[in-house]
């Protein structure tokens, strides 16, 4: 087994490659992320109880927009917080079969298809732009860093991975797919 980095492991087995691709191992974070997402949920439940004791036409309207966005944001949160805490990507090659899933606590679609539909493999370099930055932090789920293309469709995988492990995961995923 090879260890890229502290997220990062690739197996080579009876012509099997797999790739696993850990979110994080930053408890501290994790916690901090845990208090954010609490301390969301407590504001929005208050508004919400507080919306149906509120008179006054103009109030509601306000508190409704504010509970749309206020959703919205608690929908995006819990959903990086039970990546980073339960999820994983997982990559494997076996009998020219390519295998990806996204992984979250042993559930997750995957992706198959024949090794030689894949193609163009490459890195996706990062920019200094607001989008490229905010994707790369913590507090959310995103930032892909590798990418190939299956027939027209792009598939990304190495969420959050930095410049040296996208490096070494491409190395080894070069050596499978032939482009």
């Amino acid at each position: 087994m090879k260890i890229i980095g502290e997220r990062v492991s690739i197996l080579e087995k009876d012509d099997v490659f797999s790739l696993v691709i850990l979110p994080t191992t930053d408890k501290r974070k994790l916690g901090l992320m845990f208090l954010w997402l609490f301390a969301w949920s407590v504001c929005g439940i208050i508004v919400f109880v507080n919306l149906f004791k509120i008179q006054g036409r103009d109030p509601k309207i306000f508190m409704i927009v504010y509970l749309s966005f206020w959703f919205y944001f608690e929908y995006k949160i819990a959903k990086a917080f039970i990546w980073k805490k339960f999820g994983k990507e997982k990559l494997w090659i076996k009998k020219g079969t390519l295998h990806y899933q996204r992984e979250v606590s042993g559930k997750g679609k995957i992706e198959e298809c024949n090794l030689e539909l894949v193609n163009n493999l490459n890195t996706i370099e990062l920019t200094t732009s607001f989008a490229d930055v905010f994707n790369q932090s913590f507090w959310v789920k995103g930032g892909e860093r590798i990418e190939f293309m299956l027939q027209s469709k792009p598939i990304r995988l190495g969420l959050q991975l930095d410049d040296a492990e996208a490096k070494k995961v491409y190395k080894e995923l070069k050596r499978f797919i032939k482009n």
